[in-house]
């Protein structure tokens, strides 16, 4: 289909920069990210374009993707992997901190998503790979929130996915477990296990669904796992 149209949300670190590189060479990369100058520095870096976006601010999304529509006429496909951590015991955690949690891991996913498929259904055709997290089929101690959170996320994904009756329209699932990541720093050492995938190995299955093209026989749905580097 030569180069396409790509929403990486949450690329300014981790997961969804290194998805961005895999895909910039050869493709149109938009990169989004609630801090001014983290989308600055990502777009001098892999020379693409960018946009300033709070995802708990349906508007600052429904204007972001409006903005890459009017730029590049379509949207192949959208990398969900803005997250916000909220470890800790339930009463551990700061009023505010649970809510931003909420708003940025429910609401966000809940904006991108609907802005994304309002998008790909007017055209016809297109991907979106959300981001989850090993949490949501392992739980740990000290994640109330972040799992809870991280949960709803993929019941949202199966649902729209069950939606969709066709595979021109492609609305999948991956969920990582921990990785070395900015989100791992605040994370703490003790969550990262001995063996685990680094972000670059796998943001090559995130571009693999991502690059999914319309007739390609693949159930909209579908999860993928990959915890501690294994399948």
């Amino acid at each position: 289909m030569g180069a396409r149209t790509f929403v990486v949300v949450g690329a300014t670190s981790g997961l969804g920069l290194a998805v961005a590189r895999l895909l910039v060479d050869e493709h149109q990369v938009v990169v989004l990210g609630n801090v001014a100058a983290e989308v600055a520095a990502v777009t001098d870096e892999l020379g693409c374009a960018g946009a300033v976006c709070d995802v708990s601010s349906y508007e600052q999304v429904r204007d972001a993707f409006a903005e890459v529509v009017g730029r590049y006429g379509t949207i192949d496909g959208v990398a969900a992997c803005s997250s916000m951590w909220a470890g800790g015991d339930l009463a551990d955690l700061s009023v505010e901190h649970i809510r931003r949690a909420v708003e940025t891991n429910v609401l966000g996913t809940t904006y991108v998503l609907r802005e994304a498929l309002e998008h790909l259904h007017r055209q016809g055709h297109g991907n979106v790979v959300y981001i989850g997290a090993m949490a949501v089929t392992t739980p740990r101690p000290g994640i109330p929130v972040y799992r809870a959170t991280k949960s709803y996320g993929s019941s949202l994904v199966e649902s729209l996915a069950e939606a969709q009756h066709s595979n021109q329209v492609k609305v999948m699932q991956l969920h990582p477990g921990p990785m070395p990541t900015r989100l791992q720093e605040r994370v703490g050492a003790e969550f990262l296990d001995e063996v685990y995938a680094m972000p670059e190995q796998v943001a090559t299955e995130v571009v693999r669904l991502l690059l999914l093209e319309p007739d390609d026989l693949y159930v909209s749905g579908e999860r993928v796992l990959r915890a501690d580097g294994r399948w």
